[in-house]
């Protein structure tokens, strides 16, 4: 699955660079010196142990958390220096954000939970919901629209939650260890449905895995391992970087 997207990407501009990111909680440095690029229509796989600061390196890409140093720039935007209003923005419009448990709102039907991003950027009720049905057959759980969180399985929330990240037309989605809590059967098809759906619209994704089954989904791989981050079978540029702990 590593030649689809690599002409394509090979060929045009970073979407996203970070450089030199360096994050501290405490005395602990979660990212010292980090730097990857992520490009349009590719799918990134970062992989490590538990507290290698995989998370955190999303958080920083996705503009979730500000790095102490170095930068991280989309487009001719650099994320450090937008405020809080511009990054929310970006992500209800440009990034979708998937974590490991869903984080889906409990009160709300599966239907209204991928409807959510367009009725926060000002869409009428009947289109966003007639969209976010057209995302849940797509990613095959329409049966479920009128379910609560807590009625549904894993596989189906966490294909619920992609819809909701992917139902803006994202340039990028950050998938943070979408497949963690699921059993082997369920990570494939969440997998499945990721990876159909980032080629059929040609949105860039990065994900979170501590799984090689996972991570050869993906188009390129990085890793962290003894404190570096490392290039794995790509055609493209990764700098090292030094991470320590989440």
């Amino acid at each position: 699955m590593r030649t689809q997207a690599d002409q394509h990407t090979q060929a045009s501009p970073p979407l996203i660079t970070a450089t030199g990111l360096t994050k501290r909680y405490g005395r602990t440095e979660a990212l010292r010196g980090a730097s990857v690029d992520l490009h349009a229509g590719e799918i990134l796989a970062v992989t490590g142990a538990s507290g290698s600061g995989k998370s955190t390196l999303l958080h920083c890409l996705a503009g979730i958390v500000r790095p102490d140093e170095g930068s991280v720039t989309y487009g001719d935007e650099q994320l450090g220096l937008l405020p809080e209003a511009r990054l929310s923005e970006l992500r209800r419009t440009d990034f979708g954000v998937v974590f490991q448990f869903g984080q889906l709102i409990p009160e709300l039907t599966a239907l209204d939970n991928v409807a959510l991003p367009l009725l926060l950027a000002g869409s009428g009720r009947a289109e966003a919901q007639r969209r976010a049905d057209s995302w849940l057959e797509r990613f095959g759980v329409r049966g479920q629209a009128d379910l609560r969180p807590g009625e549904l399985s894993g596989g189906q929330s966490q294909r619920i939650a992609l819809a909701r990240a992917l139902i803006t037309g994202p340039k990028a989605v950050f998938a943070d260890e979408p497949t963690g809590a699921l059993d082997s059967l369920a990570g494939e098809q969440v997998m499945t449905a990721l990876v159909h759906a980032s080629r059929e619209s040609g949105t860039a994704v990065l994900l979170i895995t501590h799984d090689a089954q996972i991570a050869a989904y993906a188009d390129r791989e990085v890793w962290l391992r003894d404190g570096a981050l490392h290039s794995g079978a790509t055609r493209f540029t990764v700098q090292e970087a030094a991470c320590h702990e989440d």
